[in-house]
């Protein structure tokens, strides 16, 4: 069984869901508007697909462990398909559109969100192109508002398509842990998936370290890395594009939305290159390293806070270059006397071959908690969970070393 919710009938997993709550058939039917038989055909056809669901009595239907699993993920689903139909000022539509849309309006939607034209979601999809302006002519019509505009060739989301879209791709992911974990329950091969927002300095030791004992645990599951910025991964995450996030803390936090988990505590420095004239264990005053141009993070940034913090109520530094790449800080460090604040596990190698150097020693009053990042209420499944406990074992052996 290969975790597809799109596969899935999404009126019948709702009611199926209704029948685990409420024991019967025919109490679940009054409540879904559709008929015992119906609904009896529907679950049948559910448990076919996936597996057994539900423990027959004389009294009524109980769900089994697998049954269980499939109601609270769909349940997790429907709050999210909810909250992306209720994004905005609605004048007409559906009262509850969760309770009509269907798997192909939402694979409509979520394609043009991820490839900007109906030529390129028909292309990733494998639907026609009237497919698709129909099935999002139908979503709109549930929701009561515009969910596309036209730019150009191509299309682009609305507000309320954006949040629309937030809701749908978080929806469709419960329903995939779903299926990953009642695989699992019945020792079926179903890949689970991870997908970690990396920002700079989880990249040296602390992710690599974590994926490579997760994998060497669990071969089978994916993982995706996607290298990025904080405030252009909060932005996946809240998207459900990305799982966790892993990397600098923020203080204050992003939102009541996110929620973050410490694993370690870093200590910036300051960074030359290799045979600078400040380099050594002596910590240089103020006014020399204000005497050198500085390479500083972006604006809004932890790094960028640290730079200002350290130059306060003092002379400050020419700085010419704003940069969140540990890659081009690099380079530019070795091709100049720049200098830069930046964590030593970042560069750990380059300090060892002397390419780069330390000024002075790791600043004892400049430091940055990294950790994880997640969605406030995340269920992560089997394998997600392993992987946060990777991450935990990985930060503590890096902050005892």
């Amino acid at each position: 069984m290969g975790p597809d919710p799109y596969a899935l009938n999404l009126r019948h997993l709702r009611a199926m869901a209704i029948v685990a709550r409420r024991g019967t058939l025919v109490a679940a039917a009054d409540q879904v508007g559709i008929s015992q038989p119906a609904l009896t055909a529907a679950i049948a056809g559910l448990e076919k697909r996936l597996v057994p669901l539900f423990v027959r009595t004389r009294t009524g239907m109980r769900p089994n462990e697998a049954g269980l699993i499939l109601t609270e993920r769909v349940e997790e689903a429907v709050v999210h398909f909810g909250a992306g139909f209720r994004s905005g000022q609605r004048q007409r539509g559906f009262a509850e559109p969760e309770r009509l849309v269907t798997t192909s309006q939402l694979r409509a939607l979520l394609a043009l969100a991820d490839e900007g034209s109906f030529v390129g979601a028909a292309s990733a999809t494998g639907l026609s192109q009237p497919a698709l302006h129909r099935s999002i002519r139908d979503i709109e019509r549930l929701t009561g508002m515009p969910l596309i505009e036209r730019r150009g060739r191509g299309v682009a989301l609305t507000h309320a398509g954006r949040r629309a879209a937030r809701g749908f791709r978080l929806g469709l992911g419960a329903l995939r842990a779903a299926l990953v974990e009642i695989a699992a329950l019945h020792g079926e091969a179903a890949s689970d998936r991870i997908t970690v927002g990396a920002m700079p300095l989880c990249r040296a030791r602390l992710l690599p370290g974590a994926i490579t004992a997760l994998l060497s645990h669990q071969p089978d599951t994916r993982v995706t890395v996607i290298e990025g910025a904080h405030r252009e991964l909060i932005e996946q995450l809240r998207d459900g594009q990305i799982d966790l996030a892993v990397g600098a803390l923020r203080d204050p936090s992003p939102g009541a939305d996110v929620e973050q988990e410490p694993l370690l505590v870093d200590r910036l420095a300051i960074v030359g290159r290799g045979g600078h004239p400040l380099a050594g264990p002596r910590r240089p005053s103020r006014a020399e390293l204000a005497g050198y141009r500085w390479l500083v993070g972006l604006p809004g940034s932890p790094l960028r806070t640290h730079w200002e913090e350290l130059f306060a109520g003092g002379p400050t530094p020419v700085a010419p270059i704003d940069c969140g790449s540990v890659m081009v800080l690099r380079a530019m460090l070795m091709a100049g006397d720049f200098l830069t604040l930046l964590s030593p596990e970042q560069i750990g190698m380059e300090l060892r071959t002397g390419m780069l150097a330390l000024v002075g020693l790791p600043l004892e009053d400049h430091v940055r908690t990294i950790g994880i990042t997640s969605r406030a209420g995340w269920r992560p499944t089997s394998a997600q969970q392993k992987f946060i406990a990777m991450l935990r074992e990985a930060g503590s052996r890096i902050q005892v070393n």
